[in-house]
């Protein structure tokens, strides 16, 4: 079950993707799908291991056209194991709700992604998730737990601090808001109440069934309860060098002279000054976060 949509966040064979707090890798394999060069990297190593099978998996079934490549790998959100412009795409999905210094975050993210790549940041909306802090603590105080709540103008203001120009948002998962509700409502641990077992059933049926009748009720409440708020951005292009200015007074005309020449003249011409080169996230990588609930597992 993806947050990114692909058809507002296009992706092209050989695009160099991190997907920054990637957990279980749903938005890496995804991309691995449509033939990008992916990193998947989290701080949970057994997330990371576990990705990984699933990269070879997904090689070994030939799910990944020629030329895509995926590597799974821990890592820091704080002090990311990449030079700068490393990437073409970036995507942190419900993971900066867990970190305390999301500014750090946000500017490693701008420091890896090359100018006019593209990110895309996915948190919990504010309302349905202010309603899960209101009926459960346990929802939310626990060890790598959600430790804010985003106002989407906060998120946006944030992102445009941090050098970033979003472009489109919109809300996903209108189901899921109504789940962990009824898990907060009747404990975020207790599996075995029946109207959470029911409901848990309808979300299975609805990602691997993908019926008309609740792809419709989803779009409909996207807007209203939609569990997850995401931004799209890019990281604007380097302003062009200045080109050099001719302000150096013009030779003087060459004068005859009986004596010979001591050598040719020397050209003086300064190089052109070059463009700068083009180059190329629930558990942020530097959270202990536990699984996101931005969406039933």
């Amino acid at each position: 079950m993806l947050t990114v949509d692909f058809s507002r966040f296009p992706l092209a064979p050989g695009d160099r993707v991190l997907d920054l707090g990637c957990g279980a890798g749903r938005h890496a394999f995804e991309c691995y799908r449509r033939g990008a060069q992916v990193v998947a990297l989290d701080q949970n190593g057994e997330e990371i291991r576990e990705v990984a099978k699933w990269f070879a998996a997904m090689k070994e079934a030939g799910e990944a056209p020629a030329g895509a490549s995926a590597t799974a790998m821990e890592g820091d959100a704080l002090n990311l194991p990449f030079p700068d412009d490393s990437f073409d795409v970036v995507i942190i999905s419900e993971v900066m709700e867990h970190i305390p210094d999301d500014k750090g975050v946000l500017a490693e993210m701008v420091r890896v992604l090359c100018p006019g790549g593209r990110i895309a940041v996915t948190v919990p909306r504010y309302g349905p998730e202010k309603v899960c802090w209101a009926l459960s603590d346990a929802y939310h105080e626990v060890e790598g737990g959600h430790i804010r709540i985003y106002r989407g103008d906060e998120l946006l203001g944030k992102m445009r601090e941090a050098g970033l120009e979003p472009y489109g948002t919109h809300h996903a998962h209108g189901l899921h808001s109504p789940y962990w509700w009824l898990k907060c409502a009747f404990g975020v641990d207790n599996d075995k109440a029946l109207p959470v077992q029911a409901y848990h059933k309808l979300l299975v049926w609805d990602i691997m069934k993908k019926p008309l009748a609740t792809r419709l009720a989803e779009r409909a409440l996207n807007p209203v309860i939609g569990k997850s708020f995401v931004v799209y951005a890019t990281k604007p292009h380097l302003p062009a060098a200045p080109a050099a200015e001719a302000d150096e007074p013009a030779a003087a005309p060459a004068t005859k002279t009986t004596e010979p020449a001591a050598g040719k003249p020397r050209k003086s011409a300064r190089p052109a000054a070059k463009a700068p080169a083009k180059s190329p996230a629930k558990r942020g990588a530097s959270s202990t976060a536990k699984p996101s609930a931005g969406a039933a597992k």
